[in-house]
């Protein structure tokens, strides 16, 4: 047997106060030898043993009557035949509702989305059961427990309704350990209702085995019991912004878009796609080969230094919330990028490069002296290019922490071993006379090495590199050599990035130094340094600032003038900003879960399918304190009748005192 109160059971000692009072009692009242009694003491002998019986079966309820208040506070659970008498019903039910934007897909052949599927079968579960246990409700949205005082009206509620959000299970699960160790329920059954979408489980994440183990140690009974919301959906497209970016072109600016689309099955239909900005619309036909593409639209805007806001759309479809992505565009603040060398024809190439045209881009390039950099703000810059001895001390340190802002640090190789952070320069090397180091492989997908807009990949094969200095540490590789030796590698740092490069723009080293790998490399590398300047007017759906003295209101927006910045998509003003918010860029991820996987991230807790029968009732522990203290009155009721008089007793005695009176009188 399992209490949830056990300190209580300390107070277990108290069963003694009957017997102590008992035995008190019988001091007081303790005989006297007296010889004109004796007669009645002969003539009650024979009841004696009867009125002994009596007082053991007295004192006996009188204990276990106490005995049974203390483990009725105690809260015991018990399983098997002694926790079915008191009914199967769980004392809490914790209904968890992924409220994603993915849940709005509808399946096939039903008009019905899969949150109010999930909502109506929650619903049909809970009959019969709302008399006998409590509904508690948390949202992937908010994850705010609510208790309801019923469970009829949940589509109706505003917890339950649709978001533009991305569920995080393993933190919903936390919430409801969390909530069952403060408010110690008994027999608990948590109702998960989700479409099992991969991004939002996270199966691989280091959270859950901690979870489970919270769950299974918990004192009560635990299960769960999983709606899996995962068969074949409609034939669906989504889009999603991935970049904004603007650039001056004389008098004017060009707005630069890259979208991506996504399809759940493959079609040779071509897909309109809508463009609205500043209310004028555009509208283009784009060609899936596969389930993805990516797209770059550009929009020539006459003044270089208007704001606006717009929006991307695709038909009505299965799901209507993938169906459209935002953006606002702003004048393009200036990139700064700072260029630290110690090899002066590597420096000025490096210069050059990042910012190749001055006067019609919005970057400029400087270079630092190392001596010089004590009183740097470089948080002002977007990339930093590194070709010297690697930093030590506060430059580290400042480096460091502008990375992990959203800051870019490229170090090129200076001859000299040292490390920063997880990675460092090893030794020189050189190909020998008339050989190189070829390169074999490059990541041409995304990056600094990606493809240009055309389609065409930078011809970093005919480069030649006859000198290079090796790259220790582990990182991501964008680039090596035939060798398998790193040329490019990238480790990501808080909202940043830290990139190596294993030789230099110098005749000595290679031909970096022509341009066509070089130009763009960096291109790409101060255009990702320079997003974290404008990130603030791009936010994802569910991660804005917890400020709760701002006032965001919605300009456009698919949730209507009600529409809350923290659960709804759309373009936001607050104070004198305004900002876009998109659903999360994980609701697009497509790959789900099997539901027979998912059990095994219960380790340990019972998991069992709304559709599977249930063949763990007998093990179910329940609650039953409330047939302990109906026990309790049963063994107070049973004293009660024992101490009553009996009436014949009660007779005598009132009739004694008058006979004695007569016999007195006649005497």
């Amino acid at each position: 047997m399992t209490f949830l109160q056990p300190f209580i059971l300390w107070g277990l000692p108290l069963i003694l106060l009957p017997v102590l009072i008992h035995l008190f009692n019988r001091l007081r009242h303790r005989p006297m030898p007296w010889a004109a009694m004796q007669f009645l003491r002969s003539a009650t002998r024979k009841s004696t043993r009867y009125a002994k019986l009596r007082q053991l079966l007295v004192l006996l309820f009188r204990v276990l009557a106490v005995l049974a208040f203390i483990l009725a506070l105690s809260r015991p659970l018990a399983g098997g035949w002694a926790g079915g008498v008191m009914g199967g019903a769980p004392d809490v039910v914790l209904l968890l509702l992924d409220r994603s934007a993915s849940m709005e897909m509808k399946d096939s052949g039903n008009q019905q989305t899969k949150r109010e599927t999930a909502i109506k079968a929650l619903v049909d579960a809970a009959r019969g059961l709302e008399e006998k246990s409590r509904f508690v409700l948390i949202d992937s949205a908010t994850k705010s427990p609510q208790e309801l005082v019923g469970t009829a009206t949940l589509a109706e509620l505003s917890l339950a309704a649709p978001t533009d959000t991305a569920a995080d299970l393993p933190s919903l699960l936390q919430g409801a350990l969390d909530w069952l160790a403060q408010n110690k329920p008994g027999s608990t059954e948590i109702w998960i209702a989700s479409d099992l979408q991969r991004s939002n489980w996270q199966p691989e994440s280091d959270r859950w085995p901690a979870l489970a183990s919270g769950l299974a140690a918990l004192p009560q009974n635990v299960r769960v019991r999983l709606l899996a919301l995962n068969k074949e959906a409609e034939a669906n497209t989504s889009v999603a912004l991935r970049e904004v970016t603007r650039h001056i072109r004389g008098t004017g600016a060009e707005l630069e878009l890259v979208i991506e689309l996504e399809r759940n099955s493959i079609s040779a239909a071509p897909v309109p796609l809508v463009f609205n900005i500043g209310g004028v619309q555009s509208q283009v036909e784009l060609k899936l080969d596969g389930q993805s593409l990516r797209y770059r639209h550009r929009i020539l805007l006459e003044d270089k230094n208007a704001s606006g806001f717009g929006h991307v759309d695709l038909p009505v479809d299965a799901n209507l919330r993938d169906n459209r992505a935002y953006f606002i565009h702003n004048p393009p603040p200036l990139l700064r990028v700072a260029v630290v060398g110690s090899d002066l024809q590597s420096t000025r190439m490096l210069q050059f490069a990042a910012a190749p045209d001055r006067k019609n881009t919005n970057q400029v390039s400087e270079v630092l002296r190392a001596d010089a950099l004590a009183k740097v703000e470089w948080k002002d810059y977007a990339a930093v290019l590194w070709q010297a001895k690697l930093p030590e001390g506060d430059t580290a340190k400042q480096l460091q922490t502008f990375a992990e802002a959203g800051g870019v640090v490229l170090f090129l190789p200076s001859g000299d071993a040292g490390k920063f952070g997880d990675q460092g320069w090893g030794e020189l090397q050189n190909a020998g006379v008339d050989k190189d180091y070829p390169i074999a492989r490059w990541e041409e997908k995304d990056g600094p090495l990606a493809k240009t807009d055309e389609g065409l990949s930078l011809p970093l094969d005919e480069l030649v590199i006859i000198r290079r200095q090796s790259i220790t540490g582990d990182a991501v590789l964008l680039a090596t050599f035939a060798d398998g030796a790193p040329l490019l590698t990238r480790r990501n740092v808080g909202k940043g990035q830290v990139l190596f490069c294993a030789t230099l723009p110098n005749l000595d080293w290679s031909d970096l130094h022509d341009g066509g790998v070089l130009v763009p490399m960096l291109q790409r590398v101060v255009q990702s340094g320079g997003r974290r300047f404008t990130q603030g007017s791009l936010l994802a759906c569910g991660d804005l600032p917890a400020r709760s003295n701002e006032r965001w209101e919605p300009v456009v927006s698919g949730g209507g003038a009600s529409a809350d910045a923290r659960l709804h998509s759309g373009v936001f003003r607050v104070a004198n900003q305004i900002v876009a918010v998109n659903r999360p860029a994980r609701e697009d991820d497509s790959e789900v879960l099997e539901a027979t996987k998912t059990k095994e991230l219960f380790a340990g807790v019972p998991v069992q399918l709304f559709e599977e029968k249930d063949g763990a009732a007998d093990k179910k522990q329940t609650e039953i304190w409330r047939l302990l203290l109906a026990g309790m009155l049963l063994f107070l009721v049973v004293e009660g009748i024992l101490i009553l008089p009996e009436p014949n007793a009660s007779a005598a005695r009132a009739a004694a005192p008058t006979g004695a009176t007569a016999a007195f009188t006649n005497a």
